[in-house]
């Protein structure tokens, strides 16, 4: 079977990156295998673009289920250094959703959308027969900003701090204790733990607090492949070394149990909300603190140094093949 999750680096390399279309001068950053964004210049602005499917989980409730796939679309952006701004949305749902239910996706989506300044500025919305997943659509966000402000994902410099958020394998806590809680072997209680760490994925405001604060360099969203592959990507990007300590990377309750009830490495799988950000050397805790202020766990988890490679405690890691929850997900479903 083919795998399931994001095509590799070689797929990349040999289909999606040699037919670009045409090739323009406004384009100064274009797709790259792990880069969650794309840029274009006109005028005197710079506008962040990124485009992302979008996965609504009744099971979550449907507004919380809209909030979650709006923050994960929107993250994309906000790891630019701008701050997304503007939204199209296509949601093509199955044929048995009610004006009822996408009333409530829509007003999870629409409110977080609000808060965080983004407007809505066009879509499309129908329901289609063979729509049987979670699967329902995409959508393309835009932020326009300073070109200055850009934060590129292979920024990182030796000397620099080392921040992670949140820490690896929430979002996937959070939506296993969800959606298969009977299937992990679990008490009730350690189950409702996990639950909660869907609420953990915050990257958009995170993002925003640590750029703020002022001296990042690179800034990552650790999704499939988890913070291994985030990791891994944005120090070959780089061409520099991150140099980590294990017992200072961030942990959320739940997180442990339930990896380990499906076999899974936290650090492999998708960690949506997991920022990995590279900041000026002497400034990685006044980064960490600014996101500890929007309740986020935060921490200086080491540096970044000549060479190549992760390093964990002394010891090389290595990215996963493709996301290793996926084979999870569809043994439970």
């Amino acid at each position: 079977m083919t795998d399931l999750g994001k095509i590799d680096r070689d797929v990349f390399r040999e289909v999606i990156y040699p037919s670009l279309g045409a090739t323009r001068d406004d384009v100064t950053l274009g797709p790259q295998h792990g880069v969650d964004f794309g840029v274009i210049e006109v005028g005197d602005r710079a506008i962040a673009i990124a485009t992302d499917p979008i996965s609504l989980l009744p099971e979550l409730g449907l507004e919380r289920a809209g909030r979650l796939a709006l923050e994960i679309v929107l993250a994309d952006v906000a790891v630019s250094g701008i701050a997304p701004t503007h939204l199209a949305i296509s949601l093509t749902l199955p044929p048995d959703w009610s004006d009822e239910d996408l009333a409530a996706v829509w007003g999870g989506l629409a409110d977080h959308a609000e808060r965080l300044g983004v407007s809505i500025v066009t879509g499309h919305t129908a329901r289609y027969p063979g729509v049987d997943s979670s699967w329902v659509g995409g959508a393309t966000v835009l932020g326009v900003g300073d070109p200055e402000d850009v934060v590129r994902p292979d920024g990182a410099s030796a000397g620099d701090d080392l921040v992670m958020t949140t820490g690896p394998a929430a979002e996937l806590t959070g939506l296993f204790a969800t959606l298969f809680p009977e299937q992990l072997g679990l008490d009730a209680e350690t189950v409702a733990t996990a639950q909660e760490r869907v609420d953990d994925i915050a990257a958009v405001a995170d993002a925003r607090a640590a750029f703020e604060a002022g001296g990042v360099t690179a800034m990552h969203d650790a999704t499939e492949g988890g913070v291994a592959g985030g990791l891994t990507e944005m120090a070959r990007g780089a061409g520099v070394r991150f140099e980590i300590e294990g017992d200072r990377v961030p942990s959320a309750p739940g997180v442990e149990a339930v990896c380990d009830a499906v076999e899974l490495d936290p650090w492999t799988v998708t960690s949506a909300g997991t920022l990995l950000i590279t900041v000026e050397s002497g400034s990685g805790e006044a980064v960490a603190e600014a996101v500890r202020r929007n309740g986020t766990p935060a921490a200086v988890v080491g540096s970044v140094t000549d060479g190549e490679g992760v390093v964990v405690d002394g010891e090389a890691i290595e990215p996963p093949d493709g996301d290793p929850a996926w084979e999870v997900f569809d043994r439970f479903s």
